[in-house]
């Protein structure tokens, strides 16, 4: 019997690889269409005009907290769902947002008021939320998320930033604010079965951090001492504007 070759087998390894006929276990045989990719979902502006805004900040509240009560003087939510709610009403039942229910609507940015709302499943069940936002003449922005359950409204996210821009990210909320130094933060939110509860949070540093225009890392500061001399400032803390951002999933 003649073995067969170096030269021989090289052949016949070229001649599978080309003609795809011995594929590794698991893969595509030969005339197998690969299967379709399934496309991921991207964000989608709910207040597109914003959105082109530099983006994003706010700082996510840690710890447990107690489940979201309905707001006691809100609307009845009827068969028609959320979407036939007065917005208003529902502004000046929440006692965190009630501050604009006597402001005026507004179509765009750059002025104080409460934003169109808007609607999107959030939860999940196939009905939609009440999403609100409200901008102040100072630049910050408070942003609420309602929910209906059992006919009543309940509150399942507040939180407030600076030039304030909201996505959804499939059934999640990105929100983005960024700051007067070029600073921004992106959480993203994400129903939890109680709240909208913060799934990511991504901060970059601005100007402020990196030194304008320098475009390069800061030099690290010096640690103050363990145990400061009596009588001398305790170690700094950065500056923050008054009020900060607040982030609160449930209220």
């Amino acid at each position: 019997m003649t073995r067969p070759t170096f030269h021989s087998l090289a052949a016949a390894a070229l001649l599978c690889a080309g003609l795809g006929g011995c594929s590794a276990p698991g893969g595509l045989g030969p005339g197998e269409v690969a299967p379709p990719v399934s496309s991921q979902p991207r964000p989608t502006p709910l207040w597109p005009s914003w959105t082109e805004s530099p983006s994003s900040g706010g700082t996510a509240v840690a710890g447990r907290v107690p489940p979201p009560r309905p707001l006691e003087d809100a609307p009845a939510v009827g068969p028609q769902g959320i979407e036939k709610v007065d917005v208003m009403a529902v502004i000046s039942a929440d006692k965190v947002m009630k501050r604009f229910s006597g402001g005026k609507q507004i179509l765009g940015p750059g002025k104080a008021g409460v934003r169109p709302a808007r609607y999107a499943d959030l939860t999940g069940d196939g009905k939609h939320e009440l999403i609100v936002a409200a901008d102040t003449q100072t630049g910050r922005s408070m942003l609420s998320v309602y929910t209906a359950a059992g006919g009543k409204i309940v509150p399942i996210l507040y939180t407030s930033g600076r030039r304030m821009g909201v996505e959804t990210l499939g059934a999640d909320l990105l929100v983005r604010t960024t700051d007067d130094d070029g600073s921004s933060h992106d959480i993203r939110y994400h129903w939890d079965g109680q709240r909208m509860s913060v799934l990511s949070d991504d901060h970059k540093f601005g100007n402020a951090i990196s030194g304008p225009g320098s475009g390069e890392c800061p030099a690290p500061r010096p640690l103050l001492p363990a145990s400061p001399v009596p009588g001398s400032p305790g170690p700094e803390s950065p500056v923050l504007e008054s009020p900060g951002p607040t982030n609160q999933a449930a209220r």
